[in-house]
């Protein structure tokens, strides 16, 4: 038995260093990794059905999958990204010497200053609006300069990890199901358990796809729309700006095109700001609260808050694609939790009511039970001991 026991915890270790081995020896493919097998999952309804076209031929109707995902996908999102960084070098190329100005010579935001309501109220604090507004302005630009600066760096990073995607992809699609079983099978959990973080999982990505990505291409598009009928410069660049920004609850686009607005309207553009205020404020605007229902549903089970904080902190971590990763990682974490409450719910104890009818929160004394009725003091009979009976009268 106990050489039994020294056996198992040796190739428990073993199994620990060497996979934590594997893992940081392959980690900047993990995330190529991470997407092949999002895709794959996502996509593997439409290999069943062209492989069952194909007469069972999974290796053709694989790559026939992955071609159709580079053609379809990554060629035109190829071609935005060009766009996007030529408007975006153009932006930035038109926004310096603005900035400069405004740096050399902060009275001349005074001009745009008087036209604000109630002009002559913050007219002491003049100075200081200018030279926070020149700061903020600069920083942008600065923060647009240097984003583009290493764009080619990145650009080569994200090519190569997309080649692994697809190669990953092509292996995924053909066998990702026999991987899926060994990997669960490896799982020390129960079937119930696994199963409900496999269904999570593609129940959230399903949401997170239709919901973040289609609704935030829609308000993207419309905004980018609406800023080259207002005749700003780089619409292409803004309106995937605002498909990004679209991901933040209750702001969203608004961030973006209500200081256009403004802009515009000190400017005298009121043409451009009418249409914005229809355009972005409007429609966009009201676009996801009419999809969002139809598209999502109640895929996702998750509070706002766990979605926003997800996708933030999904973006902090693993850039872009943070987006579609941390939602998952989110729902992951809540479905974990609930199952661990399963799993323990014998240990753990019920929680009463933590609010008395006046709002207040009850005090420790007002949540112990209640004492026994009149004339029942909860003792037993007798001496006190149940197992024996009472004493006779004398």
């Amino acid at each position: 038995m106990r050489r039994e026991l020294i056996n198992k915890s040796v190739l428990l270790a073993l199994v620990l260093l060497i996979s934590a081995l594997f893992l940081g020896m392959i980690r900047q493919f993990l995330m190529p990794m991470f997407m092949a097998g999002l895709f794959s999952a996502m996509l593997s309804p439409a290999h069943r059905w062209l492989t069952a076209r194909l007469d069972g031929r999974t290796t053709i109707a694989s790559m026939l999958i992955v071609a159709a995902v580079v053609v379809l996908l990554l060629g035109p999102l190829s071609i935005l990204i060009g766009v996007v960084v030529g408007q975006a070098i153009s932006v930035s190329q038109s926004v310096t010497p603005w900035v400069q100005a405004f740096i050399n010579e902060p009275s001349a935001m005074a001009v745009y200053l008087e036209k604000i309501p109630y002009y002559q109220e913050i007219l002491p604090y003049k100075n200081v609006i200018v030279e926070k507004a020149g700061a903020v302005v600069g920083n942008i630009s600065t923060f647009l300069i240097n984003s583009l600066s290493s764009f080619t760096k990145v650009t080569v990073n994200a090519l190569f990890s997309t080649v692994v995607m697809l190669y990953v992809m092509l292996y995924f699609l053909t066998m990702g199901e026999v991987l899926l079983h060994k990997i669960l099978y490896f799982l020390p959990l129960h079937d119930r358990d696994e199963r409900r973080l496999l269904q999570r999982f593609t129940s959230v990505t399903a949401a997170t796809m239709k919901g973040t990505l289609v609704i935030g291409a829609l308000q993207g598009l419309i905004c980018g729309l609406a800023f080259a009928f207002a005749g700003i410069e780089g619409p292409v660049f803004w309106g995937c700006v605002m498909a990004v920004m679209s991901i933040i609850p209750a702001f969203g686009t608004a961030i973006v095109w209500v200081p256009a607005l403004i802009i515009l309207v000190l400017k005298g553009g009121l043409a451009g700001a009418v249409i914005l205020a229809v355009l972005c404020g409007g429609l966009a605007g009201n676009l996801d609260n009419v999809l969002r229902p139809r598209l999502v549903g109640k895929d996702t089970e998750m509070h706002d808050l766990f979605v926003l904080f997800g996708t933030l902190g999904g973006i902090s971590m693993f850039g872009l694609l943070g987006i579609i990763i941390g939602p998952i990682i989110a729902a992951l974490f809540i479905t974990i939790w609930e199952i661990y409450g399963k799993a323990f719910e014998a240990y753990l104890p019920d929680v009463g009511p933590l609010f008395a009818t006046n709002g207040s929160l009850r005090t420790p004394a007002e949540t112990e039970p209640a004492p026994p009725a009149d004339g029942q003091t909860g003792e037993p009979e007798g001496n006190g001991r149940p197992d024996e009976p009472p004493p006779e009268a004398p």
